[in-house]
């Protein structure tokens, strides 16, 4: 059966519509201009994007990076490893490491060169002595780095001819990590394209209507550039963050379009005409995609609780492109409702095989949520079991951050870090910086070297020798564990409670992993009283009652455990391999991106939410009788939520397509949250829950001592109209 036009049933345009269909032509011309400008700026505001880094700020390992390079023993930003070649001999590959530590101690973009040769160091010699390293600390900020590290690499090449100079290190890999990115999110988009426009025909059932909301997605992500690129001003916005989240905003300007256009059929079909349809569709699922757009930003805001810059950029970037896809949606989709008129519904190419009309209700959905409110209690329980099976593994999670590691085996920078690894006793990765400041720092330096030399985990200790009059010392402790291992934290504990000649602060890769992870944990209570205070404040004021809120808040932490679980294994188990593609799967989960995939997750489960219980809340008011308004909202809103998150989930899938890690986590992590919650949690356990529960579903202090629902009743019976959520009292 062919979906209801919107205009179906009516001859020319009324007064009233001519007027609407002006109005719509100003809106359209307006986001026209937002498009064209969007195009204009775009590219001054990408080259303003920086780079995001995965360490938190402000910690005692960024501390004693500062003091170290003070005091003349820099961080290495490139680790060059010199390979002798075939015929050369090891004096032609000492001979060129001395050639390209002259040479890039003469560029600008460097700010300091060393090898075994100018420092005496003997972990830049491999086991073997056939290769060296030549580290290279390099000038300006992270984004200045990354852009001369191939100058400075160049350079180094051609001052080593007949030696191989292998580059790594973590400006270079970053740098890879980047090109990667970009690479294979456009390549991802190129496969979700088809497969995600199918759905929305499928689900929209229309060629014509099916192109609005990549119309909206598209104006949405073309806007939001220029605003992270004018936030980029103040905050670090990475190109990553801003190519994660308009993945994010494509499925959210997705699910707000669905619902809208959903809402304006199902009011077309009851006679309405098109302005009445659409004001009816703005007072209900208008007020949900308000509701919906502010849960969003409440949620990732409190990522801005945690002090890490890739963490920050990443719901900055959400935030924007949450409410900008909401404020297009809410205008421009019915602007060109308005103009199309029942043009939007042209070229369905599967109106043969519909057996319901597009935004009817669901008979699957019908018939599985009368099975469910039937039995609640068993239902629910086997729902909470499965769920709780998900999120067991998530007891044993470790944190970490991404590391070159995050490439494919093969990429240059991870196979030649991976060689150092192999070949030298101490690659700097296991290297902790330990810095001594004090009046007796100098003198006391080499007999706390030995105290340290004899700790756990600690195979040598050298005293680096530090600028003239430095007032303090520097010793380089090598670690046998790799830096993101529960020994390599123990290690760095060990050494910062060795008593010291002087106050002590230790940096290091291995001290960057576990203050990162602490800094994490120590947020995180922030990060989840934040939202959910603010969550409950946005859902009570939604739903005019309490107990639904919480009941909301409560299925969210479960679906985010059994999330959290799956991930566990996928990843950090590395067992996501033979679905996904392989990857190297590091024993730890990426601090920063764990908790982003978190809050998207969050922030789309409270989105179903929003949608699920405006609907059940209508039909209440409608009604007055729970079990057949939970019934009616599922078959309303179950076949529109499973749309919604297969429209999210494919356009994050297709991240798994990339050969990047992150990408692949952050794509799967947002997939599974969107498809566990609206199948498992919107299907079964919210209608379990609020059947066992009752009307205390809908309970408030200010009614209490009157029946639910008779206010609403009484006024249909006496004014005729349609309630909706925005009536609630």
């Amino acid at each position: 059966m062919r979906a209801a036009h919107p205009s179906a049933g009516h001859g020319p345009r009324t007064a009233r519509e001519r007027t609407a269909v002006r109005r719509a032509w100003l809106v359209l011309a307006c986001a026209l201009l937002a498009a064209v400008c969007a195009g204009v700026l775009g590219p001054a505001a990408f080259s303003a994007l920086g780079t995001g880094g995965a360490l938190a700020t402000g910690t005692e390992a960024e501390r004693a990076a500062r003091q170290a390079e003070r005091l003349g023993v820099p961080a290495p930003d490139l680790v060059l490893a010199l390979s002798e070649h075939p015929g050369t001999g090891r004096a032609g590959a000492a001979r060129d490491a001395a050639a390209v530590v002259r040479t890039l101690s003469g560029q600008g973009d460097v700010k300091a060169a060393w090898s075994a040769q100018t420092t005496g160091n003997p972990w830049l010699r491999s086991k073997d002595g056939r290769t060296l390293l030549v580290l290279v600390r390099l000038e300006g900020t992270d984004k200045e780095r990354k852009q001369a590290a191939p100058r400075v690499v160049a350079a180094a090449r051609a001052a080593a001819p007949h030696t191989g100079v292998e580059p790594s290190g973590g400006t270079w890999a970053n740098r890879e990590i980047d090109e990667s990115v970009e690479h294979d999110l456009r390549r991802a988009e190129l496969v979700a394209a088809p497969v995600l426009f199918a759905v929305l025909v499928l689900a929209y059932g229309s060629v014509v209507s099916a192109l609005l909301p990549v119309v909206v997605a598209a104006l949405t992500i073309g806007c939001a550039v220029p605003v992270l690129g004018l936030l980029a001003q103040v905050a670090d916005i990475s190109r990553v963050a801003v190519s994660a989240a308009s993945a994010i905003g494509f499925g959210l300007a997705v699910d707000y379009s669905l619902f809208l256009l959903a809402r304006v059929r199902e009011e077309s079909a009851r006679g309405a005409d098109l302005p009445t349809a659409l004001a009816a569709a703005r007072r209900s699922s208008g007020r949900s995609v308000a509701f919906s757009a502010a849960a969003v930003t409440v949620c990732l805001a409190a990522a801005l609780a945690v002090p890490v810059p890739m963490l920050r950029a990443l719901a900055l970037a959400g935030m924007t492109v949450a409410v900008l896809a909401a404020l297009v949606a809410l205008t421009v989709l019915p602007a060109c409702l308005c103009v199309l008129g029942p043009r939007a519904q042209a070229f369905d190419p599967l109106a043969r095989l519909r057996r319901t009309r597009v935004g009817d209700g669901s008979r699957f959905w019908r018939r599985t949520a009368t099975a469910v409110t039937a039995r609640p209690l068993l239902a629910g329980g086997l729902a909470l079991l499965l769920l709780a099976l998900l999120a067991v593994p998530f007891t044993h999670a470790r944190l970490g951050i991404v590391d070159e590691r995050t490439l494919p085996a093969s990429a240059p920078a991870a196979a030649a870090a991976q060689r150092v690894r192999a070949e030298f006793t101490a690659p700097p990765e296991r290297i902790l910086t330990v810095v001594v400041n004090g009046p007796r720092a100098a003198g006391g330096a080499p007999a706390y070297g030995k105290r340290l030399a004899r700790l756990p985990g600690i195979i040598a200790v050298r005293v680096a020798p530090t600028a003239p009059a430095a007032g303090g010392a520097v010793l380089l402790a090598a670690i046998s564990a790799a830096p993101d291992t529960r020994a390599a934290r123990t290690a760095v504990r060990q050494v910062r409670q060795t008593s010291a000649p002087g106050s002590v602060t230790v940096g290091g890769r291995a001290a960057d992993v576990t203050d990162t992870a602490h800094s994490v944990l120590r947020a995180l209570p922030a990060c989840l009283l934040l939202p959910a205070a603010g969550l409950m404040l946005l859902l009570s004021a939604f739903t005019r009652t309490f107990v639904a809120p919480l009941k909301a808040l409560a299925v969210a932490a479960v679906s985010l455990g059994a999330i959290l679980g799956a991930l566990v294994v996928l990843f950090q188990e590395g067992r996501g391999g033979a679905l996904f593609g392989s990857f190297t799967a590091t024993g730890t989960l990426d601090a920063s991106i764990l908790l982003f995939v978190l809050f998207i997750a969050l922030a789309l489960s409270v989105d179903y939410e929003v949608f699920l219980l405006g609907r059940i809340r209508e039909e209440f008011d409608r009604r007055g009788d729970n079990r057949t308004s939970i019934v009616e909202g599922i078959a309303r809103t179950g076949r529109l939520l499973t749309s919604a998150a297969a429209a999210v989930a494919i356009s994050t899938a297709a991240m798994a397509t990339s050969q990047v890690a992150l990408l692949k986590f952050i794509g799967i992590g947002v997939a599974l949250g969107a498809l566990v919650d609206a199948l498992l949690v919107r299907g079964v356990l919210v209608p379990a829950v609020m059947a066992a529960l009752g009307p205390l579903n809908w309970w408030s202090p200010a009614r209490t001592g009157s029946r639910p629902g008779t206010v609403t009743a009484e006024a249909d019976k006496k004014g005729g109209a349609e309630p909706d959520a925005s009536r609630s009292t």
